[in-house]
């Protein structure tokens, strides 16, 4: 299907990039820390796809709901602004978002979920569609899933009962073309959308980085899944710039520079001229202090006798 835009409120560059920023400092920031042995398990990093979480997310309601998988800072971060409560989740400590127990991949607060299974949320999601439509409560679901995640059956089970019950609820397929260190043209047979479409759901893709672009774009997919209740899959083609976890990455240096070319933060420039030098400087300095009052917490407990 082709998505028609229509009327759509202006685009806030400002507050965007911002939160994009936060993300991208975020995450390089966690990798320097990995390396120093400061966190516990592993991470994978949001780098070059922080544009498809900002534009989607700024548009949601605080009630909907976000489900997301192991690639997950970049959705949370979007969804509850907290890197405060992330970085002492993924350092182990006290206060961190689920107490320091979740880690990377495992976060749970107000509307927001993830797991590190992949397509394992996708029935939970699914089941919380259906409750917001029987509750006529007007909220939607949006499911994160990546392209090596189509490879699961649950994705499918999801598709069949999602279109059978017409529920509100978004999948959101990025496509960053590869899974774990495996091209997409080596595990994935067919077209993306095609599958979708195989149940009857309203399917559309696009290759972008571009805010000015995505804004737009997914306001007016949240919009018609909101007021019509129905199911819709859209395939953002994209491409994450870090490997896959901390350093497993086989990929070819010259693709990897010619995506760096196309960096979100990159595309909202030209718009914030005079205020990209103050958002970044308030950006690091918030960090910069989270990070210390994080090092001050202790440890999360590993008693087994703990509740």
């Amino acid at each position: 299907m082709n998505v028609k835009v229509g009327e759509v409120k202006s685009i806030p560059y400002t507050d965007i990039y911002e939160k994009m920023y936060l993300i991208r400092k975020f995450e390089t920031r966690l990798l320097e820390l990995f390396s120093q042995g400061k966190l516990f398990g592993t991470t994978h990093t949001y780098v070059g796809q922080e544009a498809i979480a900002v534009s989607l997310i700024s548009h949601l309601q605080s009630t909907d709901i976000v489900f997301s998988n192991h690639r997950c800072h970049g959705h949370y971060l979007a969804k509850e602004d907290d890197p405060e409560g992330l970085l002492a989740e993924i350092m182990g400590r006290v206060g961190g978002t689920c107490s320091g127990r979740g880690g990377s991949q495992h976060l749970c607060k107000n509307n927001f979920f993830s797991n590190g299974i992949q397509g394992g949320f996708l029935p939970n999601a699914l089941g919380m569609a259906f409750a917001e439509k029987y509750n006529h409560t007007n909220n939607i679901v949006v499911a994160f899933i990546g392209d090596g995640t189509l490879g699961e059956g649950t994705v499918y089970e999801t598709l069949n009962l999602a279109s059978l019950w017409q529920v509100p609820l978004l999948i959101v397929v990025e496509n960053n073309r590869i899974a774990q260190t495996t091209p997409i043209e080596h595990n994935l047979a067919g077209s993306i959308i095609e599958r979708a479409k195989a149940f009857n759901v309203d399917t559309s893709e696009i290759e972008s980085n571009d805010v000015s672009v995505l804004y737009p774009r997914f306001e007016a997919i949240i919009n018609k899944v909101r007021s019509k209740c129905k199911p819709h899959m859209e395939v953002i083609h994209t491409y994450r710039i870090n490997a896959h976890s901390k350093g497993d990455d086989f990929r070819d240096k010259d693709e990897i520079d010619m995506w760096r070319q196309k960096d979100p933060l990159g595309y909202v420039h030209p718009y914030i001229v005079n205020e990209l030098k103050d958002i970044e400087t308030q950006v690091d300095a918030r960090l910069a202090s989270i990070e210390e009052r994080v090092n001050n917490l202790p440890f999360a407990s590993i008693s087994l006798g703990d509740e």
